[in-house]
């Protein structure tokens, strides 16, 4: 039935998205099936609409440079580089490395997957605030994401502090957004670990994504 679900989402979501080559990469079809197949894994038994914010996938061949600014605490504006493997942007479009979504789904325990975390942005910006609130439009369920999420933010923060090993890894604690696309990465590629040491955080990402990873 799961494969069923998957092979019509995965239509719908190439009938609905285009897809554009960046830095010399020619668009194929595997290239589209690999991405819409681990993209729409994120939407099995859910119902919503196919990331409705989203129109195009960029794809470049590997980890490309993207033109980055941030304002110091001085107020001045540091104008640098950064190296990327994949993108989301709040309205209109996803980049990804193909180098990267190839070794994301080859090795399905690692706990990464660039696929799976920009689309979990994509999820969060859609119906969300961006601020790892994905979609969660009952207050009741939203004060429980919350709650959990701040708890478990929190334990993160510790655990780098004190440098003790975590399964979600530092990435993670760089703001509430990237805590949620990371968890929804090691949800699905390692579930075990992530209810072991996380289980409130484990979960409400079971509730949120209607699928329970551990007891497959």
């Amino acid at each position: 039935m799961d494969k069923e679900e998957l092979r019509r989402d995965i239509l719908i979501f190439l009938g609905e998205k285009e897809f554009a080559g960046c830095g010399g990469v020619v668009i194929t079809d595997e290239i589209r099936v690999t991405i819409a197949a681990q993209a729409c894994l994120l939407l099995l038994h859910r119902k919503t609409d196919f990331y409705p914010g989203l129109r195009t996938i960029l794809v470049y061949p590997a980890a490309y440079v993207a033109k980055e600014s941030r304002r110091l605490a001085t107020g001045v504006v540091e104008e640098g580089v950064d190296v990327r493997l994949g993108e989301s942007w709040h309205r209109g479009s996803v980049v990804l490395s193909w180098d990267d979504v190839l070794r994301g789904g080859k090795n399905s325990s690692d706990g990464r997957n660039v696929v799976f975390h920009e689309f979990a942005h994509q999820l969060d910006s859609t119906w969300g605030r961006g601020d790892s609130s994905p979609a969660i439009r009952n207050g009741k369920a939203f004060s429980a994401w919350a709650k959990v999420l701040q708890e478990n933010y929190l334990k993160l923060q510790k655990e780098l502090g004190a440098n003790r090993p975590t399964v979600l890894g530092p990435y993670a604690a760089e703001s509430p957004a990237e805590f949620f696309a990371v968890a929804t990465e090691c949800f699905f590629e390692r579930p075990l670990d992530l209810k072991k040491s996380y289980l409130g955080l484990y979960e409400e990402l079971e509730h949120f994504y209607q699928q329970s990873p551990a007891e497959m």
